[in-house]
């Protein structure tokens, strides 16, 4: 007997375009949810089709020890995209993957002793047993206990608490620059910069997790752009292969270079590589992190203005959370069903908003009416 280990939604989604999904009747539905930020170019993007179908054509697979053109341009692109000194990349499937990559590049690369990972409180890294550990919510972690040790937990934007947490046994901490899963919370310059200041002075790493937050969606093309704080390490995945799997962990040379003995079948295969080259080409090529900045204020303001049942609209460039002053899985079922926008929920009472990077100001308008419809 077939069948399905998670519930699956009463909608099946059947072919998609740009910022639009159509089911199986040809019903059209508005994607502010981006499928978690998966496709920032939009669903089915030429660029990145291209791209996988010239590669297949040529060779689909060969294990990463063995140097392929199209893998070692992207190497070479995400060193020149990211921040600061950061010039170190290994690629694996998902984000989950990448955080877990981090967690145990820093425990390898820090000194005899350094074992604690510090996270925050609503702070969301993957399901994997390592980062699952430092993940906070009990929903995700209790049926899977005991989970890897040695991980304290600190309320995200206190820099006190993130500065006191630190040691001399810390090899990482571990942060979100926004908190997706857990509300769209932005961070205080403060606490980043605390973060980078305590793990400076243990010799430990800091890992931003960009899972969510990179290839743009917040304005620049990685969230640390904005922040002004530069990490030892940045994890991505998600919206990297515009909707193929594939994640990264980027580092710094000190972190390279002692690494361990990690490593994937999988590590950047010559399509996924092909795709994932595609979507930071075009990102960066079509300005679609300055699009997202400018558009995500207007949708954010127009939400404001409009919402006044909401508690708050926060967030940046296209990464948006209405909180609500009921339970948001009610919302998110009228929203689809009713008016035809698909969106997300980032914990009980948050409505998210990760529409593609491509969405303008029309289709922010039709969001905005089906939200004062439902939640105004």
């Amino acid at each position: 007997m077939s069948g399905f280990v998670f519930a699956e939604k009463p909608i099946r989604i059947e072919e998609g375009d740009g910022v639009y999904l159509y089911d199986d009747s040809g019903t059209e539905y508005l994607d502010a949810g981006a499928s978690y930020a998966c496709v920032p170019l939009g669903h089915g993007h030429e660029a990145v089709q291209t791209a996988v179908r010239d590669q297949l054509d040529r060779l689909t697979y060969v294990q990463a020890s063995y140097p392929v053109g199209v893998r070692t341009e992207l190497y070479e692109l995400l060193a020149d995209t990211a921040p600061g000194d950061i010039g170190k990349t290994w690629l694996c499937n998902s984000g989950t993957e990448a955080n877990e990559a981090a967690l145990k590049f820093a425990r390898a690369a820090t000194g005899e002793g350094q074992t604690k990972i510090i996270a925050t409180m609503q702070g969301f890294h993957g399901r994997t047993m390592g980062a699952l550990s430092t993940t906070w919510k009990d929903k995700y972690k209790k049926p899977y206990e005991p989970l890897v040790g040695d991980v304290d937990f600190v309320p995200y934007g206190d820099a006190d608490a993130v500065r006191e947490a630190v040691d001399d046994e810390t090899a990482a901490v571990i942060v979100e620059p926004i908190q997706g899963e857990g509300g769209i919370n932005p961070p205080t310059k403060e606490f980043l910069e605390a973060a980078r200041e305590a793990t400076d002075e243990a010799g430990a790493a800091l890992v931003f997790d960009e899972v969510q937050t990179g290839m743009g969606r917040t304005g620049t093309l990685w969230a640390a752009e904005w922040t002004g704080v530069v990490p030892d390490m940045l994890t991505t995945a998600k919206g990297l292969g515009n909707g193929l799997p594939v994640g990264a962990t980027l580092c710094r040379d000190w972190v390279a270079e002692d690494y361990g003995s990690h490593a994937s079948t999988f590590s950047g295969g010559p399509v996924i590589s092909a795709a994932a080259k595609a979507t930071v080409e075009t990102v960066r090529g079509e300005d679609l992190p300055a699009h997202a900045a400018d558009v995500g204020a207007y949708l954010r303001e127009e939400l404001a203005g409009t919402l006044e049942n909401a508690r708050e609209v926060r967030g940046e460039g296209l990464m948006v959370g209405v909180e609500v002053k009921r339970g948001a899985n009610r919302y998110l079922k009228q929203l689809a069903m009713d008016h035809q926008v698909l969106a997300l929920p980032a914990g009980r009472t948050v409505v998210r908003l990760l529409p593609p990077l491509t969405l303008e100001r029309k289709h922010a308008d039709r969001i905005v009416e089906a939200m004062a419809e439902v939640v105004g």
